[in-house]
């Protein structure tokens, strides 16, 4: 019931009871719709964006197909984000997330580890690579099949620090080898695959959507060799600060992840459409669209693995991530200088 006042002695309103009701209602509403108008013309306001720095591979290519899709598609904008891209390599990337620079971006799990053990407040929250990308290979006529081949072999690397080095000592140790038993030459040129190419070493040290996919694009059959079922260590993945993870941009960072996981879905389906995508961002990998049609199938493949096929994209394998602590914390010039947990390096709070 609206309580009318009047001035005393006025007289009462001929207008019913029923029509003041009425038209003080209506002037609520009309307040409510100018309340929701902006400007002169009365259109909608959108709700602000929120920004988000985010932090990828130091080279743009088409490894990174999924973000520059969900960004040209508009599902981060539908998400009510303002995404920045911005490209920097790993160790500086990792320090920017712990610092909250960067609110988001992908990193390798075996750089994680050493971060985190040196006190960088980072978390990995979603899984971008299920398989471990870096790989050893050589030609198939090298006589290689498998890890105990590589004794008295000569393998190039770029250098003996990072992914590549930590995987190749996994791999030895599955069949007693340590690099002792190999001759290694560094790369720091990252030129092991063309010296793999022209014999110059027997095997090298490479990324499973790399050199082994530009070897077999020039007619040479090749041997890939793996980790994931000796020592199942943590691939590249999204990676956020804690404080960040539990600051007022955890609603947008959940977002993110999910939209980022929605484009890796849709570039499974169909690869070509996360091949434009790079495309419109990169201009020159169109000069060579089989070349970086094959790179981006072998990057899909290494999205995937049982584990993430029977618990969802981008799930975090836990379990997988206690075996690489504790083999890293093993390693006789272990880069892990003081004990970590996989509580201090995972969550899982973004996931769907």
């Amino acid at each position: 019931m609206f309580l009318v006042s009047r001035r005393p002695g006025a007289r009462p309103s001929a207008r019913p009871a029923g029509l003041l009701a009425a038209g003080l209602v209506a002037v609520l509403l009309a307040g409510l719709v100018a309340a929701c108008g902006s400007g002169s013309g009365g259109s909608p306001t959108a709700a602000p964006l929120t920004p988000l720095r985010v932090g990828l591979g130091y080279i743009p290519s088409v490894q990174f197909a999924q973000f520059y899709l969900a960004d040209q598609a508009g599902y981060y904008r539908a998400a009510g984000l303002d995404v920045t891209f911005e490209n920097k390599i790993d160790p500086d990337l990792i320090t920017l997330v712990g610092q909250g620079a960067v609110d988001i971006g992908i990193a390798d799990g075996t750089s994680l580890i050493p971060a985190a053990s040196q006190g960088i407040p980072v978390r990995y929250v979603a899984t971008i690579y299920a398989d471990f990308p870096s790989i050893v290979f050589a030609k198939a006529s090298s006589g290689v099949t498998g890890a105990a081949d590589l004794k008295g072999r000569k393998l190039g690397i770029p250098g003996r620090y990072g992914s590549s080095w930590i995987m190749l000592q996994a791999l030895l140790a599955s069949v007693g080898l340590t690099p002792a038993d190999l001759e290694i030459v560094e790369f720091p040129d990252y030129g092991q695959g063309v010296a793999v190419r022209e014999g110059v070493v027997d095997v090298a040290t490479g990324f499973v959507n790399n050199e082994p996919v530009q070897l077999e694009l020039s007619g040479e059959k090749v041997v890939v060799l793996t980790v994931d079922a000796i020592t199942p260590l943590p691939g590249p993945g999204l990676i956020t600060s804690a404080e960040t993870l539990n600051g007022p941009k955890k609603a947008a960072l959940r977002a993110f992840v999910a939209a980022t996981l929605r484009a890796m879905k849709e570039i499974a389906a169909d690869p070509a459409k996360g091949l434009d995508a790079a495309v419109a961002v990169v201009p020159e990998l169109g000069k060579d669209r089989a070349t970086q049609l094959a790179v981006l199938n072998a990057t899909i493949d290494a999205w995937q693995s049982p584990y993430t096929d029977a618990n969802g994209w981008g799930a975090i394998d836990e379990g997988a991530w206690a075996e690489s602590i504790a083999f890293m914390s093993g390693l006789p010039d272990s880069p892990v200088a003081k004990p970590v947990t996989v509580d201090q390096l995972v969550s899982r709070e973004l996931l769907p």
